[in-house]
């Protein structure tokens, strides 16, 4: 597949339109939770939610390629870089709504941690969202993804997503249900491809407790998560679980906990995690993937399907 290219006349564009916003050949490491990653070619950093609609209007009016990134988790950047604009979402503003005292929502922009929210929720007493506690990303990242933990998912609670997406020769701003995205196991009909779009933010239903239960189950997931997911530079969960196992268990029956390929390492901890203990290359974590793949496959008969994807220019040179 060829590789997008941002041509003479859009790089102008792209400069004349964002000015001194617009960084050239930023070192995406940076923004990985894995610390890895090579030179974006052009990089944009967006703070609030006016500025991430004009931003992605503009660059689909322009026909410019562009990949959205939140928190840098989920995702593994290659060594060589991204050929496209990278627009790194922070738009995080996040609004109680309390109009039905039975039903509360929160509403949050897309850059918003969603990991985080459980806990702001938390001294309102209000209930839904313990199980996302310490979930790395953000909020669009787990609309898209379908994040899960725990036997809950996003789209449990989500009520609905503003989302920004092409129709015909517009651009235009919709709210999308459950149903309209489609939901499986760590999917929907975005991160599919099936549908082009940009989640702008999203609501979600919570129901009324009190603050000191809320608290208590996020502390109980806190250290259940603590004592059973390893802790530092990844990206959280590599592979999908295999319907009716674990790809955790798997791994390490396959005797790989602890496999290295230069600083990276299959967790100790946890099999489905893997980390990088130094100056580890996204060329090490593929490679790494590949033998613990092949190994399983090989002892099991069961292929490892991935839950992160690889972004950036992975054309072997």
């Amino acid at each position: 597949m060829d590789k997008p290219v941002i041509t003479e006349s859009q790089s102008n564009t792209l400069e004349s339109f964002f000015g001194n916003k617009l960084k050239m050949g930023e070192m995406m490491d940076r923004y990985s939770v894995m610390k890895v990653g090579g030179p974006a070619d052009y990089l944009i950093i967006i703070s609030d939610l006016k500025e991430l609609e004009e931003s992605i209007r503009f660059l689909w009016e322009q026909e410019i390629p562009f990949i959205l990134l939140g928190g840098g988790s989920n995702t593994l950047i290659s060594d060589r870089g991204i050929r496209e604009v990278v627009v790194i979402n922070k738009a995080n503003e996040v609004k109680f709504l309390e109009n039905d005292p039975e039903t509360p929502r929160l509403w949050a922009e897309s850059g918003a941690s969603f990991g985080k929210l459980s806990r702001q929720i938390a001294s309102k007493g209000w209930a839904g969202l313990e199980w996302s506690t310490g979930i790395p990303g953000t909020v669009g990242g787990a609309v898209v993804n379908n994040a899960g933990a725990f036997g809950s998912s996003v789209a449990e609670n989500l009520e609905v997503a503003e989302i920004l997406h092409p129709l015909g020769d517009k651009i235009q701003r919709s709210e999308w249900s459950v149903d309209q995205l489609a939901y499986d196991y760590r999917t929907s009909t975005i991160k599919a491809g099936i549908s082009q779009a940009v989640v702008l933010s999203a609501t979600f239903r919570l129901w009324q407790s009190t603050p000191e239960e809320v608290k208590a189950r996020i502390s109980a997931i806190s250290e259940k998560r603590q004592g059973s997911q390893t802790q530092g530079a990844s990206l959280g969960s590599m592979f999908k679980n295999p319907p009716g196992d674990y790809s955790g268990r798997l791994i390490e029956e396959a005797g790989l906990k602890g496999s290295r390929v230069g600083d990276a390492e299959v967790s100790l901890v946890h099999g489905n995690f893997f980390l990088n203990q130094g100056n580890a290359s996204a060329a090490d974590i593929t490679a790494l993937i590949k033998r613990v793949r092949t190994t399983v496959k090989e002892k099991f008969g069961v292929e490892l399907e991935m839950e992160i994807e690889f972004i950036g220019d992975w054309e072997q040179g």
